[in-house]
């Protein structure tokens, strides 16, 4: 008997249709591309996904594995995907060391977009929370009066300076050791506009040393519109703020040496810290000084709650600019953001619930 073998040659086939798009509710540098899968799928290891600007000349910019049928091309660190500029696709079904392409898709340029469809929810949310800022700024400005829970660390600052005065002892403000851009800093600046007008009404001297350039600059300038804001611009001396060092742990020894040097009566340890704090505040402590510290570093809180005698705990610190100066606009926007966070909090509670209904039904939890 004979046999006859009929050898036939194998071709692949490649992926059709292939569609790219400039992918939506995004901020650009992105193109979607799509396409039908190929009759050999069952068999392929995946598709490899290739990019051109000319049309001409393609490179690889990604793979994925088979039975998908969309591929995400995303600018990264090595490839490049420029808003504006029309690219062409190719998709390659790949089978051990066989390849078959697809034909080339339409040019397509991606793009950003203003809005993300998908998170209109958060838009809607943030014009609300707007609204009601804008409410209660509008009220505060027309003259009328909010209720602001007590903060004892705020309510002491009168005492504490007016300690000071009797005493005829200075007042010490250690701003921290972050950078202008730290919130903490910012808080922490806006009470020493407060603290330098009560200093320039009762003629109290402050002292007030800094670590970081920027900050040192714009503390300057706060505190010489605090007693000009006053009427006392001439009590204002240049010297009192000042610049010691940008090393932290030498900072830390300058300010402990000041503390020990000048006994202030009174230390403000307000803003951004680290490992310093606790020298600080116990070096403060020793000199019997009051103090009053506040920071949004939670590692370092309960340092300053141990060795200070009032602490200002995270949100405190940023509502205590408004706390002191009462104003309008400040007030207003503290009143808003805690409506703002009532209706958030209101609105998760909601969602929780209904989200632990649909899990477990009203019946099944009498059943």
């Amino acid at each position: 008997m004979i046999t006859i073998l009929l050898l036939g040659i194998f071709a692949l086939a490649s992926p059709t249709d292939i569609n790219a798009y400039d992918t939506s509710d995004d901020g650009g540098h992105a193109i979607t591309v799509e396409w039908a899968l190929s009759p050999d799928d069952a068999s392929l290891v995946g598709y490899e996904i290739y990019r051109s600007e000319d049309g001409t000349t393609y490179e690889k910019v990604g793979f994925i594995g088979k039975g998908k049928t969309v591929y995400n091309d995303e600018e990264s660190e090595e490839y490049t995907l420029l808003n504006g500029t029309p690219y062409f696709y190719k998709v390659a079904a790949v089978m051990d060391t066989m390849i078959a392409y697809s034909i080339a898709s339409q040019p397509t340029m991606s793009s950003a977009q203003w809005i993300d469809r998908k998170k209109i929810n958060i838009i809607v949310a943030g014009l609300i929370f707007c609204g009601i800022i804008l409410y209660f700024t509008y009220y505060a400005r027309k003259g009328k009066e909010f209720f602001v829970r007590k903060i004892a660390g705020l309510q002491a600052i009168d005492d504490a300076v007016g300690r000071a005065t009797e005493m005829g002892r200075p007042i010490l403000y250690c701003p921290g050791i972050g950078y202008m851009e730290d919130i903490a800093t910012i808080a922490s600046l806006s009470i020493l506009g407060e603290v330098a007008k009560k200093c320039a009404q009762y003629d109290t001297k402050l002292i007030n040393p800094h670590l970081e350039p920027i900050v040192y600059t714009v503390a300057r300038e706060i505190v010489k519109e605090a007693y000009t804001k006053v009427g006392r611009p001439d009590a204002f001396d240049p010297d009192s703020v000042y610049f010691i060092t940008d090393l932290q742990f030498a900072y830390a020894a300058a300010v402990t040496g000041i503390m020990v040097r000048e006994r202030p009566a009174t230390n403000f340890l307000i803003g951004w810290f680290r490992a310093e704090s606790l020298i600080l505040a116990e070096t403060g402590a020793s000199t019997g000084a009051i103090q009053i510290a506040g920071t949004d570093q939670v590692s370092q809180l309960p340092f300053f709650v141990t060795a200070c005698d009032y602490t200002l705990i995270g949100e405190e610190l940023y509502a205590a600019s408004a706390y002191i100066s009462r104003e309008p606009l400040l007030m207003g926007a503290i009143k808003g953001e805690d409506l703002g966070k009532i209706v958030i909090g209101a609105v998760l509670f909601g969602a929780s619930i209904v989200g632990l209904l649909s899990v477990f039904p009203v019946l099944e939890l009498f059943e």
